[in-house]
């Protein structure tokens, strides 16, 4: 298909099978704002919203990546930091020979070999974020900062590594901020709008930005934040990409008409995907979806977060197999040092999770949403377990989202035909079952290792009732 420049058009691409194979990618923050690495550690951003709304989350804004805005914020914990480390007339411009001279050590085949270890498909690397700084040496430079990008290619060197290793690159570009052409401060939601830069050269600026990604790099996600330029015809940006990448796609933060609502900017332009960020949806969307965060509450590194900031492993697991069994994707971040070196409280993590789909992953790669997305296991002695599901052609996985407390246990109301083969992935440990009118008991000749979850495959799927609605 030849896509013209029109929204009918555009609209018609779909969602190419690799990314709803992926199913699992890695978001790295990493810039200037990797050099002072602090904002107010707190609570993630669905609880601030909920308990004092979007002023609150700027005034003490945990996430680091945006300390430009936040140290310039009268009174916030990041201007008092900003003013006694570096002093109040420090420049933020003045962090970018710190971090070139720190990037010096990195090594980005170091980084692509972690993420292929920890069974990613894909990574999203910010190109440039709010602060306007590029992680590339641009055609097109910053026309009110000279040399205002990094001494090495950052991107090509990570695109290269990460290709490598057999996993798909994607680029992050923020299209809608950007503190160099309008230094708008931002203290709450409705300042956004007011902060898009629309000047006609800001429009051609970041046009030819998105273009140079795509020529340059083959970017297989033209991954936008926040918003975009009115006065840009980005149906004819879109189909430009699609006739060169077919199976590229572009996010749903390509907003140009803004619409605020409580969770933020609403998307009014075409888009493959959606990315409700630091949240998850509750139900099977038709719509293909990809969940960001951090895991702490910030994108970029912040110094400040200890253990009690960060998710565990074993919450990452869970996290991910909800995610799958809706349609959706994890795109899960790292926020290195200004040295490349990425913390061993996130390295940690990510190896943890990483073991797990070593013997789970079969459950969640390549697999699709069954008809419902959520069930119950209960055991005799009342234990009731979370189950997610998730399907392939061949077969039907549920994964319970805890260790069962004994060596049998029952999937409420799921019955399956003579003939069929169940059995746990970790191991391949076949287990016995029955079918009765209460659902299916599966039974062990011993109990299952305490992990965050256990994937249970059965097969064939034409073995499970189709009429069956799992819902406990």
């Amino acid at each position: 298909m030849t896509y013209q420049p029109t929204y009918e058009s555009v609209s018609q691409h779909p969602v190419p099978a690799w990314f709803h194979n992926a199913k699992l990618g890695i978001f790295v923050h990493w810039g200037l704002y990797s050099v002072p690495a602090f904002a107010p550690p707190g609570a993630e951003l669905g609880e601030t919203l909920h308990s004092g709304g979007w002023a609150a989350w700027f005034a003490r804004n945990p996430y680091a990546e945006w300390y430009m805005n936040s140290y310039q914020i009268a009174g916030s914990p990041s201007q008092q930091f900003h003013a006694s480390e570096y002093g109040a007339d420090f420049d933020y411009a003045q962090f970018a020979p710190l971090f070139n001279q720190a990037v010096e050590k990195w090594n980005p085949s170091e980084w692509a070999a972690l993420f292929k270890q920890v069974n990613a498909r894909y990574v999203v690397l910010t190109t440039k974020h709010h602060d306007g700084f590029l992680l590339w040496p641009s055609r097109h430079p910053n026309p009110f900062k000279p040399n205002y990008h990094a001494a090495r290619d950052l991107v090509g060197e990570l695109t290269d590594a990460v290709r490598a290793q057999g996993l798909t690159m994607a680029l992050y570009y923020s299209g809608g901020l950007d503190w160099t052409f309008n230094p708008k401060v931002i203290q709450d939601i409705a300042d956004i709008q007011g902060g898009v830069p629309q000047m006609e050269q800001y429009v051609q600026y970041a046009n030819a930005h998105w273009r140079e990604l795509i020529e340059r790099y083959q970017t297989r996600i033209l991954w936008n934040d926040i918003a975009y330029p009115a006065h840009t015809n980005l149906n004819a940006l879109f189909a430009d990409y699609y006739n060169q990448f077919p199976d590229g796609l572009v996010n749903n933060r390509f907003t140009q008409k803004f619409e605020m609502r409580e969770s933020g900017i609403v998307s009014d332009n075409h888009h493959d995907f959606e990315t409700p960020e630091y949240a998850t949806f509750a139900e099977i969307r038709a719509k293909k979806w990809e969940s960001c965060r951090g895991i702490g509450a910030s994108f970029g590194y912040n110094h400040a977060e200890g253990p009690e900031h960060y998710q565990s492993g074993e919450t990452l697991v869970r996290m991910l197999v909800d995610i799958v069994s809706k349609n959706g994707n994890l795109l899960l971040n790292i926020g290195p040092r200004a040295d490349g070196t990425i913390p061993d409280m996130q390295r940690e993590r990510l190896l943890a999770l990483g073991r797990w789909l070593d013997a789970n992953g079969e459950a969640i790669f390549d697999t699709r949403p069954w008809h419902t997305a959520e069930g119950v296991a209960v055991t005799p002695n009342g234990q009731s377990i979370d189950v997610r599901f998730t399907q392939t052609a061949d077969a039907l996985y549920a994964t319970l989202l805890d260790t069962p407390q004994a060596t049998e246990f029952r999937l409420q109301n799921l019955h399956l035909a003579p003939g069929a083969t169940v059995q746990l992935l970790n191991g391949q440990r076949p287990l016995s079952w029955s079918s009765g009118a209460q659902g299916t008991i599966c039974g062990l000749d011993a109990p299952m290792p305490d992990a965050p979850a256990h994937a249970i495959k059965i097969s064939p799927l034409a073995a499970v009732g189709e009429d069956d609605k799992v819902t406990g």
